[in-house]
């Protein structure tokens, strides 16, 4: 469990010691809200007493400001802009105090952190024999660091043992001179006289055999000694593959999927600063190691000793090559994904990073990279590392870039800016797949080399799958096909298949997630919202959630096949729905004004027992991105009636708030609050109170658009009030007679639609009627002169 979660539990004094913490130069609120980003940095990594380390503070105190600026921009609603507001604040203030200080910063936190974990431990093992706690990172977080301590310490310890190796071989070689020396005296012998050869020879054999076996004594020590310092490396690179797979295929992979959720609406995938600060420890101390390898191998070669130390060195080369190349492919990632519905012709962005381009000084010849589209076909190709000849599926503009090194981040990419899609070629579709179902991928490559080019990388990667369109009435169908592959993709897989049923909650969860983020809201979808999803799915009239908990949906539910009696699929009505709401309709949403997944027979039932006026709003049955008003009479035999929907084009003349308040019978938002409490801060406020004369411009009125529905306008609607006032027609649902007929309305059968309800197109009709009158020239509706 976070610190900061179990901090919050403090009570007493352990609460006030918590709280006064912080203040003006660290704000509690910053911790709430970034606790979990705060946990998880390498506070302890830096050295307070070291100078040298501010540069490390300053990146830190640079993304903490970037994180507070991103949760201020995803805060929403009227409590939100607050939230917003001060954020935004605490983000100006941290930067102001420390950028001249940051390890100010650092020490800071520090301090707060190992405050709150005393705090913590002690109120825990006052309650807890067992008492524990884990430090400020996660348990995780705790383990990866451990690892990396003891990968120092192991690197430290054959560094160690390599310096006395080769100390211990440069004294060898020395004595090993020496007998050189004292053989070739002996050697030399042969030219002197018997007496003196005799007199001197014994001291020289003596010497000779003393220094030869202490030779081999030596050279066995020292191919002990190489091998125990074989054996200490195979034990480094042991853990460096156990923290490099945790590294890369769980945290790595975990960030990827994130990232691939976010293009759902998932939240963000967060940042890459602590991966990286992993990735480029791992670069380090496998850089460290491999120049360890070739200077045993470098003493080897300058001392053959006989035994089975060459090959040891080979496999342990071999080894360290594979490992430190798993990191610099894996390591060049797309941090900014291109967007996954690509419309040709329209311009786009992507980043793309080296996570240890730094550290292996990459950037001192910066690489180029370059962006091509390729097919799933030929995607699949290039994972099995098949010869696809360099073939593409389309031809980018602007597709090559420069890596770049940003000195204050210490981070190497290549932002493609001024990308385009000039053309696609398609490949042949298979059954009813249609072109918004079949999949591409941008491929990224690129090549570099490390270490003055003793290695050469060739490294690619691939983006989510896109979705090609050339028209944006496709849009709607391709986002279908990058939602689903987003929710249900596996880590891992053969590109790009996803299964063609998943279970009901699970899309649930995916659209759930889509809808939130495309409307911007916090309030998501409800269960009853998804028990009326459900319904609509298959074609089902249970209320109970359980019923659909094990039922699955087919792709071809989801958006091939049209919905009973309807000439669209689920996903397009679901689609349209979000599409309305998050243009004209979010506010409402948020405000829990908008029923919404509510059906007409529903609706009815819901109505029927409250007061007259009483109305609601819900999403249209038979119509894409339609929202329609039912509404409780007493005035006719029909007791519920329903508004023929609207659409976008009717908010974009007269918003809903409007369209309220214009029908004034109209009274109570279900299920018993008024109308104008709810709405009246959306209307528009009405125009002055002015004479017709200062009204008039060259002759002219401005017209007031206002909603009527002829079978309920008012009659006594106050004229003092500025509001046009309609003559009251018969509240009947069925068409009727008048004796006195006025032609500024439509007959009133041809605004009812077949199932009696009305037709808003026909009362927009009268709309209109009423302002092409109003803006007739004033002389000539008085019977003046023609304009």
């Amino acid at each position: 469990m976070a610190v900061w979660i179990q901090a919050q539990q403090l009570q007493g004094d352990a609460l006030h010691q918590m709280q006064s913490l912080y203040g003006q130069h660290f704000p509690i609120e910053v911790r709430h809200y970034l606790s979990q980003w705060i946990e998880g940095q390498l506070w302890d990594a830096i050295d307070l007493e070291n100078p040298q380390e501010e540069f490390k503070a300053k990146r830190l105190l640079d993304s903490l400001i970037q994180e507070l600026q991103n949760k201020a921009e995803h805060q929403v609603g009227e409590d939100g802009f607050l939230l917003k507001i001060k954020l935004g604040h605490y983000a100006s203030q941290l930067k102001s105090t420390y950028d001249r200080c940051p390890l100010e910063l650092v020490r800071c936190i520090k301090h707060i952190l190992y405050t709150e974990q005393r705090l913590v431990r002690e109120a825990t093992n006052s309650s807890s024999p067992v008492g524990g706690m884990m430090d400020s990172m996660s348990q995780k977080y705790q383990q990866i660091n451990q690892a990396f301590e003891e990968l120092r310490l192991l690197t430290q310890d054959t560094e160690n043992d390599l310096r006395k190796l080769q100390h211990n071989q440069e004294y060898f070689i020395i004595q090993y001179q020496e007998s050189l020396r004292i053989q070739a005296q002996l050697t030399s012998l042969a030219t002197l006289p018997p007496a003196d050869r005799q007199l001197r020879e014994p001291a020289l054999l003596s010497k000779r055999a003393t220094v030869e076996t202490w030779l081999t004594r030596e050279a066995n020590t020292l191919q002990k000694y190489r091998l125990d310092l074989a054996e200490k490396h195979q034990k480094t690179l042991q853990l460096l593959r156990k923290q490099q797979t945790i590294i890369l295929d769980d945290e790595l992979i975990q960030w990827k999927r994130r990232q691939q959720l976010a293009g759902n609406g998932g939240p963000p995938e967060g940042g890459l600063d602590i991966l990286q600060s992993w990735c480029e420890k791992l670069a380090e101390t496998i850089w460290q190691n491999r120049q360890q390898i070739r200077r045993a191998e470098h003493l080897r070669q300058q001392l053959p000793i006989p035994g089975p130390i060459e090959e040891l060195l080979n496999e342990l080369n071999s080894t360290i090559t594979d490992i430190i190349s798993a990191l610099v492919t894996s390591t060049f990632i797309i941090e900014k994904q291109p967007p996954q519905v690509l419309k040709t012709q329209t311009k786009f962005a992507a980043t793309v990073r080296l996570l240890v381009g730094g550290k292996l000084n990459v950037h001192m010849n910066p690489p180029q990279v370059k962006a091509t589209i390729i097919s799933e076909q030929q995607a699949k190709a290039l994972l099995k590392n098949e010869n696809t000849r360099n073939d593409s599926s389309g031809e980018i503009l602007n597709n090559n870039c420069v890596m770049e090194y940003h000195q204050t981040t210490g981070t190497l990419s290549a932002h493609f800016r001024n990308m385009s899609l000039k053309r696609i070629k398609r490949s042949d579709r298979r059954g009813a797949e249609s072109v918004t179902e079949e999949k591409f991928t941008i491929l990224f490559e690129s090549q570099f080399s490390v270490g003055g080019n003793e290695l050469v990388f060739q490294v690619k990667t691939l983006s989510l799958p896109v979705v090609v369109i050339v028209h944006g009435s496709q849009d709607n169908n391709a986002t279908a096909t990058v939602l689903w592959d987003n929710a249900f993709a596996e880590p891992g897989r053969v590109p790009f298949l996803v299964p063609d049923k998943v279970l009901w909650p699970q899309l649930c969860d995916a659209i759930n997630m889509k809808y939130k983020a495309e409307v911007q809201s916090n309030r998501g979808l409800s269960a009853e919202n998804l028990v009326f999803l459900a319904q609509k799915a298959f074609s089902s009239s249970s209320n109970n959630p359980d019923d659909y908990r094990n039922m699955t949906m087919t792709w071809s539910q989801f958006n091939r096949e049209s919905l009973p009696g309807r000439n669209f699929t689920f996903w397009q009505w679901f689609d349209g729905v979000m599409e309305l709401t998050k243009k004209h309709l979010k506010p409402h949403w948020n405000d829990g004004a908008i029923l919404g997944f509510v059906n007409k027979q529903q609706a009815q039932d819901m109505l029927m027992s409250k007061p007259n006026g009483t109305f609601l709003l819900r999403f249209s049955d038979s119509e894409i991105g339609g929202i329609t008003i039912a509404w409780r009479t007493v005035f006719s035999e029909r007791m519920v009636w329903n508004l023929m929907p609207y659409t976008t084009k009717d908010f974009s003349i007269r918003s809903l708030a409007d369209r309220i308040s214009d029908l004034n019978h109209l009274l109570f938002l279900y299920p018993d609050r008024p109308k104008d409490e709810v709405f009246s801060k959306y209307y528009t406020p009405p125009l002055c109170k002015q004479s017709s004369v200062s009204k008039a411009v060259d002759g002219y009125v401005k017209p007031q658009i206002k909603q009527v529905v002829p079978e309920f306008a008012t009659a006594n609607s106050d004229p003092a009030s500025g509001n046009p006032t309609y003559m009251d027609h018969s509240a009947s649902p069925a068409p009727v007679n008048h004796p006195h007929t006025y032609s500024i309305y439509a007959p009133i059968d041809s605004m009812l639609d077949a199932d009696g309800d009305f037709d808003l197109d026909d009362t927009i009709d009268v709309a209109r009627h009423v302002e092409e009158l109003l803006r007739r020239p004033v002389e000539s509706q008085w019977g003046g002169q023609q304009s």
